[in-house]
This record gives C-alpha cells, sequence and structure tokens, in this order.
C-alpha cells in the first residue's frame, strides 16, 4: 500500500509574547475604566518588560503618586527622566512628586523647567501654582520635625487634655513645654487654642501673632487666628485671612486636611469640600474629626448622598456621634435654605439681649445642620446665664423630656407644643417668616410669666398665625384658618382674645 505524502501543518499559529507596551495599554484602558489595581498591576508587569520606556515609567509613577507612594514614584520618574530629559510632562510630575514629599526647592526647579519649555502646555497653571507655593519658603508651613520623641508625647498628652475639656491642664502643660521649647511653634497653636476655649481671647491672638512673627507664614496659627476672629465676629479680619488662605495650595496631607477643616468651620463649604475630598480621593484614612468636617463640608455644598456615605464611615470608628449629623430629623434631599440653616442667624439670636429672641435662637437649636457645631462653641450656648424657660427650650432642642409635675411646666410643654404645630405650617423658616416666630415667643414669655396655661395648642397655634398674617396681608379670613387648622372659628376667635392681651402694646 502507498504511503500518503503527509504535508506538514501550515505555521498558522503565532507564538505570543506579552511585551510591555501590550500591558501599557491594557493599563491605559483600565484607567479610563477607572479600575485602578488592574492599572497598577499592568504598569508594574509593563515597567518590568521595558525598563527603558520614559512613558510606561511615567504614568507608573502618576499611579504610584495617586496611591501615596511618592518615594517610588520619584524614583521612577528620576529614572525616565534620565532616559528623557526633555520630556516636558515627566519634568512636570518630577516637580508635583517633589512638592509631595516636601523637597520644595526641587518641586520649585523642575516647575520653573517646565514652564520654561511649555509656557502654555497642560500642567502650566499647576506648575505655577508650585512655583507660587514652594516660593513661600518663608513662609515655613511646614512645622520642624526636629523634636524628640518626649516632646512631642507631651504635646500629644496636652492635645488629649483639650480633647476631653481639661483646657486648664492642658495649658499649664502646654505652657512649661514652651517655655523648655521656645520654637515648637505646634504647642503655642494648641496653646492658643486652650486660651481661647477658656475665654481668654487676647491672649490667644497676642500668642498666635507672637508664632506668625517669629516663624512667618505659619499654616495652624494662620487658620487659628481665622477661628478665633470667626468666633469674635471680627469681619474684616477674618475676611483678610480667609483671602489670604484661599490663595494657599498645600501639598501636605496635614495641610489639607487643617485648610479643609478651617474652611468647614467658618463656613466655607465649597473650599472645605475642595481639600477634604482631596483627602478623601488618595485613601486618607482620618480621625473621626476627618469624617465629620468631610460629611458636613459635602452636606452644606450640596452633595448629600457623599455626605451619607462619609458620615456612615465616622460612626464605624466612632458610634458615639449616633444621632449628631447633620441632616438629623430631616426629610432626605430637605432643602437647606431656611432660617434654620443659617448659622449665623441662629447664634445672632443667642446672643440676643432679649430673652424671647434667644427662646426663638434656642428653639431653632433643635432644627439646625448646624446643631453640632453651635454646642461645641465655647460660648454660644451658655446655660449658667439661661432663665428656667431658656433652659427648657435647651432641654427641648436637646431632646429631653418634660416632667411636667408642676403647673409651669405644663404649661411651657403645651406652648411648645403649639410652636411645633406652627413650624411644622412654616418651614423652612424664610426672613419673613421669622418675624412670626419672634412674635410668638414673645407671646409665649409673657403669657408664661402671667401664668397663662396654654390649654388648647393646635388652636394657639391658628391663632397667632392668624394674627400674624392678618396684620400684613388683606383678605385673610378666620374661617380659612380654622378649617386649616382643623377647629372651629368660635374657638380661633376665643384664643385670639386670649393672645391680644399679652402683646406689648397692652402694656399698662
Amino acid at each position: 500500500m502507498e504511503k500518503k505524502h503527509i504535508k506538514p501543518a501550515k505555521e498558522n499559529i503565532v507564538s505570543f509574547i506579552p511585551t510591555g507596551e501590550y500591558y501599557y495599554q491594557k493599563a491605559l484602558q483600565a484607567l479610563n475604566r477607572e479600575k485602578f489595581e488592574k492599572a497598577h498591576k499592568y504598569l508594574k508587569r509593563a515597567s518590568e518588560l521595558s525598563p527603558d520606556d520614559p512613558h510606561i515609567l511615567m504614568q507608573y509613577a502618576i499611579v504610584e503618586m495617586e496611591n501615596e507612594s511618592y518615594d517610588h514614584a520619584l524614583d521612577l520618574l528620576q529614572n525616565a527622566h534620565s532616559i528623557d530629559p526633555t520630556e516636558t510632562e515627566i519634568i512636570f510630575f518630577l516637580a508635583e512628586v517633589n512638592a509631595h514629599i516636601g523637597f520644595l526647592s526641587d518641586a520649585r526647579k523642575f516647575a520653573k523647567k517646565y514652564v520654561e519649555l511649555d509656557m502654555t502646555g497642560v500642567y502650566a497653571e499647576e506648575a505655577l501654582e508650585i512655583i507660587d507655593f514652594s516660593e513661600q519658603g518663608d513662609w515655613s508651613l511646614f512645622e520642624e520635625d526636629n523634636f524628640g520623641s518626649e516632646i512631642l508625647t507631651i504635646q500629644e498628652k496636652a492635645r488629649r487634655m483639650m480633647e476631653k475639656g481639661n483646657f486648664d491642664q492642658a495649658i499649664e502643660v502646654l505652657e512649661k513645654l514652651i517655655e523648655e521649647n521656645p520654637e515648637f511653634w505646634a504647642a503655642y497653636n494648641n496653646l492658643a487654642l486652650a486660651y481661647f476655649y477658656v475665654g481668654k481671647v487676647d491672649q490667644a491672638k497676642t500668642l498666635l501673632h507672637k508664632v506668625l512673627e517669629d516663624n512667618t507664614g505659619n499654616l495652624h496659627a494662620l487658620c487659628n487666628l481665622a477661628v478665633v476672629h470667626y468666633y469674635d465676629k471680627n469681619e474684616q479680619e477674618l475676611s483678610h485671612l480667609l483671602n489670604l488662605l484661599s490663595k494657599i495650595q498645600p501639598y501636605m496631607l496635614e495641610h489639607r486636611y487643617k485648610l479643609g477643616a478651617t474652611f468647614a468651620l467658618v463656613g466655607r463649604y465649597d473650599d472645605a469640600y475642595k481639600w477634604l475630598r482631596s483627602l478623601q480621593k488618595r485613601g486618607y484614612e482620618g480621625d473621626p474629626g476627618f469624617y465629620f468636617w468631610l460629611s458636613h463640608s459635602a452636606y452644606f455644598s450640596g452633595h448629600e448622598n457623599e455626605a451619607r456615605h462619609y458620615w456612615k464611615q465616622l460612626i464605624q470608628i466612632d458610634p458615639e456621634k449616633e444621632g449628631l449629623e447633620p441632616w438629623a430629623g430631616q426629610q432626605e434631599g430637605e432643602s437647606l435654605k431656611g432660617m434654620e440653616h443659617n448659622r449665623d442667624f441662629i447664634v445672632e439670636k443667642l446672643e440676643n439681649a432679649y430673652r424671647s429672641e434667644r427662646m426663638f435662637g434656642l428653639f431653632l437649636l433643635g432644627k439646625t445642620a448646624h446643631h453640632q457645631e453651635i454646642m461645641a462653641h465655647p460660648e454660644w450656648v451658655n446655660i449658667e446665664t439661661y432663665s428656667i424657660m431658656e433652659k427648657w427650650l435647651l432641654g427641648h432642642a436637646l431632646g429631653h423630656g418634660f416632667k411636667t409635675n408642676q403647673p409651669t411646666e405644663r404649661s411651657f410643654k403645651r406652648a411648645l407644643e403649639a410652636t411645633e404645630i406652627l413650624y411644622m405650617d412654616n418651614h423652612p423658616v424664610t426672613i419673613d417668616g421669622s418675624f412670626l416666630f419672634q412674635m410668638w415667643f414673645v407671646l409665649i414669655e409673657r403669657a408664661i410669666d402671667k401664668g397663662y396655661e396654654f390649654k388648647n395648642p393646635k388652636a394657639l397655634a391658628a391663632a397667632a398665625d392668624y394674627m400674624f398674617q392678618s396684620s400684613r396681608t388683606q383678605g385673610i379670613t378666620k374661617k380659612a384658618f380654622a378649617e386649616h387648622y382643623g377647629i372651629t372659628t368660635p374657638t380661633l376667635t376665643k384664643y385670639i382674645n386670649e393672645l391680644t392681651q399679652y402683646l406689648p402694646l397692652f402694656d399698662n
């Protein structure tokens, strides 16, 4: 049998050996899909296969910077730069990574080189910011860390005392620490805050000005001074400082945190969210204070879903904050435009010379998204000076009940029930609507003092609302108001007559 000639198979299978370029393209695809872990893996492999490709090394360095692996990113960029010393993108990222690490001289050198080579380049604006920032060298934004562990331990001990409210003890520790270490600026900053929280405002300002005089541009001192001026209502000084702080572009995480928290505390929520979010995007895992301010700044700058997400992260590490979220007691998506969410408006009421105005402020304290911030301030809520009605209102704002074992307390409880009915029908509180509540708290104050019992909260709310609206708008009828509040017209008339006698114009 004749053997058939067997032809060799066609070589249609190509052996595939992946190259650095292959993994580089895979990494770019992963980055476009925001799959950063895969991109990191592909770039690592690409750099191993093509260690002399400057673009692969540069892209790998960028991802490492996002992961805060700055030292490795610097090594990669230095290698890339040695291979291609004229590539402007590599030069820019050398400026950025040096700024992150704190090598400001090198950051400035590479940023200037980038601008010289490509004045209209994609990163020109950022390079100019790096130059501006690095030339603030005389500002000493980065506190020296040349102090021994013993000194830093004492400083941390004092800080914990302050967190627990033991300010006098903290002051004693910090004053001694400064006496022994006259250039330890962190101790000066904490001592200034301790002075402020015990009411020694002038001493706090003096100390912060000393820091800025001897350690020009100290960021913590600038931020602390802004906070002091904010609470002390020094509008001109505060505006000047905030304008200065808004121009600073810090690269160190600690300073971004300080700047973001300061902006949040003074109500500049958009700026605060920008800086705190920049930390969060870099995977920063901070303390409870970081998530508290991140959530607040997100919420008040219109990022409610993100704010709720950050608050969940806060609760995981500090469960005691449960119930203190800025949206507590509000419907999801509820407007923040009402005066009950205007912190300065509430503080103005709380500090008012008239008791009825302070009572209105205390009522709003129970409604505001700024509840925690206002309560944390050392002077805005001063229970030692409050009358019994103000103390009852503060208790109501904090969610405490009434014992109602005294006739006056029972009357006040019913007055608050009427207030809540008014609020349900007139919120969010507008500027015009705030006058209704101002009138109402005058009536409560005067009526309680004269023994009025506030027997029918619903009818009293209707009566107060009618009295206010009819004085401002023509065509208001008792019948319409009675129907709206679910009472009869004679009942409405009865309580209008009863409340009218407590208006100030009927004083003898």
